[in-house]
């Protein structure tokens, strides 16, 4: 029997002769995926540069030459952070999507179904969007540097953090608002035409008011589990809504209504079913 040859890591790897920019791209990587598992500090006190080195496999001299000083690979470590800091649509979402719709297919016949429908929709992606966040490493290192930012002494470095952050959360709430926009399109809803705003408008209050709740759950952590047994504007029958859920419902339908140029019929409610199999995480 021949014996399968384990891939050596740490110390027994042996460091691979990169180019400059190879070496800066993995070290980076590897740093961020480092932190994506024990989460950002308020300093980088804890995150061993050797340790990266090693993780790396890259040339150590090679890592020296391009940051002769350790807090130059963090500031570049931070940036880079800061460039991916958002969360994004996960696969868990779009199932449980396709299994509401599918449990409740036959509340798309009629004006009050779909209604109940999209509330139910709301009940459970928030739900499941607001556990996900509470248990992010990730998204607690996009509140470290949210919160931190400001407090860095290099004016360079605060500015090129901060613009990072800025273009990433623009690309989240775009990626929000085309979500929400296909989403209601395909239920036959649209924006209040009473209202003068976007679906982007529509993005950033859903998604400030599920982050304010996973603020507030750090000092409250019964936010997490707390229900309120409810029957909203919208809902077809009670049951147990969460907190985040009841805000988003709420802020949702103050701002859609109807659209009154969508025909239901059976070739309607055909084309959501095939719709709604054939969708995939990159069409959101």
């Amino acid at each position: 029997m021949t014996e399968k040859v384990q891939t050596p890591t740490g110390l027994a790897r042996r460091p691979q002769r990169l180019s400059g920019q190879a070496t800066t791209d993995r070290m980076l990587k590897t740093a961020v995926a480092m932190l994506g598992n024990s989460g950002l500090a308020v300093s980088l006190e804890h995150v061993s540069l050797e340790e990266v080195i090693r993780e790396a496999g890259v040339s150590r001299s090679a890592v020296y030459r391009r940051w002769p000083h350790k807090d130059l690979f963090f500031r570049d470590v931070v940036i880079e952070l800061a460039k991916n800091a958002t969360p994004e649509i996960t696969y868990e979402e779009v199932g449980l999507l396709r299994q509401v719709v599918s449990e409740h297919e036959e509340w798309l016949r009629t004006p009050e179904g779909r209604t109940g429908l999209v509330a139910e929709l709301i009940r459970k992606l928030v739900l499941l969007d607001f556990d996900t966040l509470c248990q992010s490493t990730a998204w607690r290192t996009y509140l470290t540097l949210n919160a931190a930012f400001l407090s860095i002494s290099d004016d360079q470095t605060r500015d090129q953090v901060g613009a990072a952050l800025t273009e990433s959360e623009l690309i989240h709430i775009a990626t929000v608002a085309s979500a929400w926009a296909m989403m209601t399109s395909l239920f036959g809803f649209r924006m209040r035409l009473s209202i003068d705003a976007s679906f982007t408008t529509l993005a950033s209050m859903l998604d400030a008011s599920l982050r304010g709740m996973v603020l507030a759950a750090l000092s409250d952590p019964t936010i997490v589990t707390r229900r309120v047994f409810a029957k909203p504007l919208g809902a077809i029958e009670e049951a147990n809504w969460s907190l985040p859920a009841l805000n988003c419902v709420t802020i949702a339908w103050g701002m859609l209504e109807p659209d009154p140029d969508v025909v239901w019929d059976t070739q309607r409610i055909t084309m959501v079913r095939e719709t709604l199999r054939a969708l995939k995480v990159e069409d959101l």
